[in-house]
């Protein structure tokens, strides 16, 4: 293997696709983009990630539903991976995509639950 880690702990795209339950396509992407970078390449030029790589893409899937854009995911990726105690300004911008998210998911919940009686609406019907 080359680049930041020769461990032992590490998988393929493959696996880490079916443990995140995304496609290969995606990863390739956020990879490209420079979002959830390999942590490794094999000789043969296959990517290989890290438990962290998951961990990282877990949150990548948390926030893709709320509608940030690839920039804002790695701001907020990267201001989470910073030290503790972060400065003032650092916190009012993880303040607003907090405000930002919460937002976010009242609105699906709403969305939600009008579905909900959609489908309370047709289970009715003869």
């Amino acid at each position: 293997m080359t680049a930041k880690t020769s461990s032992t702990n590490t998988m393929h795209i493959g696996e880490l696709a079916e443990r995140t339950g995304l496609s290969l396509r995606t990863i390739r992407h956020y990879d490209d983009v420079g979002l959830l970078p390999a942590t490794a390449r094999t000789e043969g030029g296959f990517r290989v990630f890290s438990e962290e790589d998951f961990e990282r893409l877990m949150v990548i899937k948390q926030m893709k539903p709320l509608g940030f854009s690839l920039d804002e995911m790695t701001e907020i990726l990267t201001l989470l991976a910073g030290p503790e105690g972060a400065a003032p300004e650092q916190s009012e911008v993880l303040a607003g995509f907090l405000d930002r998210a919460v937002h976010q998911r009242a609105k699906m919940a709403r969305n939600l639950a009008q579905a909900d009686e959609f489908i309370e609406r047709l289970s009715r019907l003869p």
